[in-house]
């Protein structure tokens, strides 16, 4: 299974060391793990991260055993950290990854009250590529009951986004858990988007083709994206501050939507 991630269509696979496997066979896991990161066969044209434990023992224990290989050998892109509460334990992870030859950036998992009170400060953090929501185990950290429409956590939802945009690093949303439920996974995946992420996180195979979509701007949003575009250079060359499009007076927030978009539609190209 870990073999055939790599053909689902994902950005990134994310080789789970944490509630995915039960404590007694964590150690299984590692080695399964170490294995296929160091196989020289094993190189996927894509993110490889691995998540590891919340506690700084078990942490130890994942990197003694992902570094027991050829630290050098090993494919490893990015780490999931997560339970983040603080930018202390990104940069004590960061530190560990250094010490062990293993340094790569950090997904800094945004999963209880804590951490999403300190989603700034974490997000801040040197190593901190993005900042990930966990809308399941924030509810049960909370003592909320998980509705359809996500009320219960659209504050911290939208304040994880936030803390990512104004430190200038990603903002993945949390997974839809019913990978059955298409329609569902389409609804959330496209309110993603209007809150500003840059991605979203699967749990199954068969949900990211309608992530993808959802992440993917639609002909008209390029179209308009590559108008407004053209249309600034033509004002910049015209030397005015000031145009339109489409009898739309456009200014910096929406050139900025533009880029946006049509950098959404390379990485999807």
């Amino acid at each position: 299974m870990l073999r055939k991630a790599p053909d689902s269509g994902a950005d990134a696979i994310v080789f789970d060391l944490e509630d995915a496997v039960s404590p007694r066979h964590k150690d299984e896991a590692r080695e399964v793990v170490r294995d296929l990161l160091s196989d020289p066969g094993f190189d996927p044209d894509l993110e490889v991260c691995v998540r590891v434990n919340a506690t700084s023992d078990a942490i130890e224990r994942d990197l003694d055993a992902l570094a027991g290989a050829d630290a050098e050998a090993i494919r490893l892109d990015s780490v999931m950290l997560p339970k983040a509460t603080a930018g202390a334990d990104v940069r004590e992870l960061s530190g560990e990854l250094e010490e062990r030859g293993l340094g790569c950036p950090v997904l800094a998992l945004i999963e209880n009250a804590a951490g999403v009170l300190a989603a700034p400060e974490i997000a801040g953090a040197d190593a901190t590529d993005a900042l990930v929501f966990g809308a399941e185990d924030l509810s049960a950290d909370l003592g909320a009951t998980r509705t359809r429409e996500g009320t219960e956590v659209l504050y911290a939802r939208e304040r994880v986004v936030l803390a990512a945009a104004a430190r200038d690093c990603g903002a993945i949303d949390t997974l839809v858990t019913d990978f059955g439920d298409r329609e569902r996974l389409r609804e959330d995946a496209a309110f993603s988007v209007q809150l500003g992420y840059d991605g979203k996180l699967a749990i199954h195979p068969a949900q990211v083709e309608p992530i993808n979509e959802a992440f993917s701007p639609d002909p008209d949003e390029i179209e308009w994206a590559e108008r407004v575009l053209e249309a600034e250079r033509e004002a910049e060359e015209a030397n005015r501050g000031v145009f339109e499009v489409d009898g739309e007076m456009i200014d910096a927030p929406l050139i900025a939507q533009a880029e946006r978009i049509l950098e959404r539609a390379r990485v999807v190209d």
